[in-house]
């Protein structure tokens, strides 16, 4: 930038300089920093929309303006895949089978955040300007959109592999756990591919995705008749109030994606794939505590393949409870019981048969209950389930 100066006197001259020492410190950034950038002000003919996917963040800290960048950018891809939600109902709720609304939330975020971060990998820092006036950090951050496009549509086809190889393996193999395995599986990773396909279509300045071959609602529901007609629990418990703790234990196998039958065998006289089956106990205990009455509980549980008698699984808790009185001690047991233990029993359970993990081995645990006879614990006033 040059400039001639006439010869000018007094305050004539006095302004002009002025005039041109702000020019100087505006249009050339002089005494250190660059000029305002065009993006801040949200106009850019470097980075264009066509083919970037911006966020910018704003902030006295460089690393927190930096962070609001990022989390603009992932506002976009997040606020995109839950609106496909409705689409995963069906998965959703076999995930959280007769739970609550917010642990379907849970699972839809997580599935949210696997996506969101995985696309963020491809987020860069592109400009950054300094605001000494205002003392603002000003972070622009992007996304080569074309190099987004790429790495997601190698996730998706990666994702495609695996579902087709998790579809021939449950409709071509005879063994039935492998079935309902490889059939969860493929629903998930199908969920997770639409999840990146919604991704696609933000990053796509076409709007437009690549869909699967298969849909979540169909898988879901191949699976749930599967379970129903061909993989049935049934539950057997014994000892100090069986009855409502093996309702419990039921109601939470069902809310896990498995199905229970009401005996032995199924209605047409099949045997259940697996049998539940244990004994719990609760009785009185001195403490010494004068203001105190206690109580404590074991559990032994195993769970038995029905054909071959194999125990695949087992799993032994107890504990001790108290109150003002025995009866309501022995009450405040079969509460924890009913929900806690029979809850994280029934997550066992469903974990081993989806195959997510193992359950605990019979020989590496100790018995809960103690085999010699022990003195009955008084029934609560009203027992009942819940």
């Amino acid at each position: 930038m040059t400039f001639h100066v006439w010869c000018v006197r007094g305050a004539a001259r006095t302004l002009l300089l002025g005039l041109l020492g702000g020019i100087a410190l505006t249009g050339c950034s002089w005494f250190g920093g660059k000029a305002k950038p065009a993006w801040v002000v949200g106009v850019s003919t470097e980075y264009l929309s066509a083919q970037y996917l911006l966020g910018e963040g704003q902030s006295a800290s460089k690393s927190a303006a930096t962070d609001q960048a990022y989390a603009a950018v992932a506002r976009i891809f997040k606020a995109e895949v839950a609106a496909q939600a409705k689409d995963w109902e069906s998965y959703l709720l076999i995930e959280c089978r007769g739970a609550a609304n917010a642990e379907r939330r849970l699972t839809l975020e997580t599935i949210t955040n696997v996506s969101t971060d995985k696309v963020l990998e491809n987020v860069k820092v592109l400009d950054a300007w300094y605001d000494a006036s205002k003392g603002l950090h000003h972070v622009l951050v992007g996304m080569h959109r074309g190099q987004g496009e790429t790495a997601l549509m190698e996730k998706m086809r990666e994702l495609d592999r695996t579902i087709e190889s998790d579809l021939t393996e449950a409709r071509q193999k005879a063994d039935k756990l492998t079935k309902v395995r490889s059939l969860r599986r493929a629903a998930r990773n199908v969920v997770m591919r639409e999840a990146y396909n919604a991704d696609l279509r933000v990053i796509r300045p076409s709007g437009q995705g690549s869909p699967s071959l298969y849909h979540v609602n169909d898988l879901v529901n191949e699976l749930d008749q599967f379970l129903a007609t061909n993989f049935v629990l049934a539950v057997e418990v014994t000892g100090d109030h069986a009855e409502p703790i093996q309702r419990s234990l039921t109601e939470g196998l069902i809310r896990e994606g498995l199905y229970v039958a009401h005996r032995t065998a199924n209605g047409d006289g099949r045997a259940p794939e697996l049998l539940v089956r244990g004994t719990v106990r609760i009785w009185p205990i001195v403490v010494g505590d004068p203001q105190f009455k206690y109580v404590r509980w074991c559990s032994d549980f195993e769970v038995v393949e029905s054909g071959s008698q194999r125990v695949v699984g087992a799993l032994s808790r107890g504990g001790k409870e108290g109150h003002l009185s025995d009866r309501e001690a022995t009450a405040k047991a079969l509460r924890v019981i009913q929900q806690e233990f029979s809850s994280d029993l029934a997550k066992a359970i469903a974990s081993h048969v989806f195959g997510e993990a193992p359950l605990p081995d019979s020989k590496a645990l100790s018995a809960g209950c103690p085999r010699d006879s022990l003195p009955a614990a008084p029934v609560p006033a009203t027992p009942r389930s819940f």
